[in-house]
Formats: structure tokens, sequence, C-alpha cells
């Protein structure tokens, strides 16, 4: 994970089409503005309409977005271990839960090409975190490094939690288990063990093929083990010595596909398809398959990659 600092503050994402919205209240939060009165959870759920109130909030705590969907099994996944340890936080942090299916413009606006994706707001101003379920380690060390940061830029309030909290408030209801093959898939991310996630996907794909959130989280989890541990410039460099390698090639499109890169990973590939064998094409088009699953099929660049992939074939 790479150590947040000052500059990962300028230029990440693009909000200035929600900034200079009135902020609505929140849901579940009073229409006072936290600071001066009013309170807000440290979990709330936030629209297109109301995010303007978190982006004010983060001038005093720092506010991690966490952007996920109905159909993300590993939102399903993640989304637990962030709300764990923004509680264990105690008010320094609020979580700020964006759908966004149903939210396209706070999707647009931080550019999330693939999810789960988590991003801080730190006065106003976006940090990217990181994208894919990660293990819970990980999520602490991730939110130590975002506290750090938030104090280097005055940012170190906090909001009532415990005895400080308004009383009446209703307690939200525990989510469903997951199916024990899921469950044993989440146990193994949080260990960072990612084979046996894999494994565990696969055996409940073998149970029920029509499973949609194994099949995203095994994607999600191959993208995971394969680039653990990969140097991003080691890796364009291999790949810029051997432009037929399929290998090296595979491992800077994993990379891309990581970091949000997807038009470039998809074009790499799609060259690759050109450049090899036809005994090593049906490789390239089995992970450029992978990736479209894995970024969604309903993406424009997926269906952009989709149509130069049939033109190419056929």
């Amino acid at each position: 994970m790479t150590e947040l600092s000052a500059a990962a503050l300028r230029g990440a994402v693009d909000l200035s089409s929600l900034r200079n919205r009135p902020p609505a209240p929140v849901d579940g939060a009073p229409s006072g503005a936290p600071g001066a009165g009013g309170t807000i959870p440290l979990v709330v759920d936030v629209t297109d309409a109301t995010f303007g109130q978190v982006l004010e909030l983060s001038q005093s705590v720092p506010v991690v977005v966490d952007l996920w969907a109905e159909w993300c099994g590993p939102c399903k996944q993640l989304s637990p271990v962030l709300e764990k340890v923004v509680t264990e936080l105690a008010g320094r942090v609020v979580l700020a839960k964006v759908d966004v299916d149903a939210n396209p413009q706070l999707a647009q606006g931080f550019r999330a090409q693939s999810i789960p994706m988590v991003v801080a707001l730190v006065a106003g101003q976006p940090v990217p975190l990181f994208t894919g379920a990660v293990p819970e380690e990980q999520v602490r060390e991730v939110f130590a490094q975002l506290l750090q940061l938030a104090a280097q830029h005055g940012v170190t309030g906090t909001i009532p939690v415990g005895e400080d909290a308004p009383e009446g408030d209703a307690p939200e209801p525990e989510a469903p288990p997951l199916p024990p093959l899921h469950q044993a898939a989440f146990d193994a991310i949080e260990r960072g063990d990612y084979a046996s996630a894999i494994d565990a996907y696969q055996k409940a794909l073998a149970e029920n093929p029509r499973d949609e959130e194994a099949l995203a989280g095994l994607g999600q989890v191959r993208l995971l083990h394969r680039t653990q541990g990969l140097d991003l410039n080691q890796a364009r460099a291999a790949a810029a010595a051997a432009p037929a390698d399929v290998d090296a090639q595979f491992a800077v499109a994993d990379l891309d596909i990581a970091g949000g890169h997807v038009a470039d990973a998809f074009d790499r590939l799609l060259d690759l398809f050109t450049a090899v064998p036809a005994e090593e094409q049906s490789r390239v088009r089995e992970r450029l398959v992978e990736l479209f699953g894995l970024v969604g099929d309903g993406d424009p660049r997926v269906i952009a990659a989709r149509r130069r992939l049939a033109t190419l074939l056929f």
C-alpha cells in the first residue's frame, strides 16, 4: 500500500460538479450543520442530493466514502470491515456509503471504474485509498495513514458517540449472515489468503453456477491474487521489453485494472491478441472476458472493447 501524502489531495478525482450544491440533510441526521448543534451517525447512506453535507463535514473530520452496489459480492465483504473499523475509531472518522447504481453522478465524480472503491475526503478534497476487497489489517493501516494525513491538514475533529450520542436512535438491523462458502472466502481475504478465497468461491459456483456474488467475488480475488507483490515499474519494464510475452502483458493489464486504468488494460490486451500466435489468442480472449465481467458488462469501456474483440475474432 502506497503511503498517503499531502500530494494525494490534488487531482485524484473530479468532484467539481457536486461541490457547489446546497448541502441536503443526510438520511438519519438532523438538518443542523455538524459542529453547530447538529449530529451525524458514524455510518451514513449518501446520495447525489445529500453529498454536499458530507463534503462539508470533511472540513472537521475525515470522511471515508464506500462506493458499492447490491450486485457486488466483494462490496458485501468489504463494507462490514469498513463499518467495524470506523466504529472502533469512535467518531474520528465517518463512513459515507454510496450505492453507485442509484447515484450515477457520484459514481462519475469519483471515477468509479470498478467497485468496491474506497476514497476519503479531507478538508473537502478527495484522497484515493484502495479498490477491491482488502483484508481488515490493511484497512486499519490505511485508516491510520488517513488520520495522520488529516492531522497534517488540521482536520482533527470528532463526532459524538457512545454516551454523547443523541438518544432514541433505533439500532440498525444486523446484516443476514453470508452463505458458508462466501463467509469462508471473506475470512480468507481478511487473512490475505487469496488462494483459499478463490477455492471457496469456486466451490460456491460449483454448487450454484448462477451465484452472481460468488462470480463477482472470484474475479476480484483472482485479480488481488495475481497483483499481490507486483511492482508496477518492473512490470511495465518487462512488458515493454517483450511486447509479445503474454504473461508480461497480463501483469500490466491486471495492475491497470486494479489502478482504475480500465481502457488502457483493454487496449493492451486487444493489441496483444493481434500480436500473438493463434494458439495463444485463446488465453488472451479468456483474460479479456474475465476482466469484462470484473468491470461490468454495462460499462461503456467494456462495450467498446467487446466490439473490437468481436471484430478481431470474425
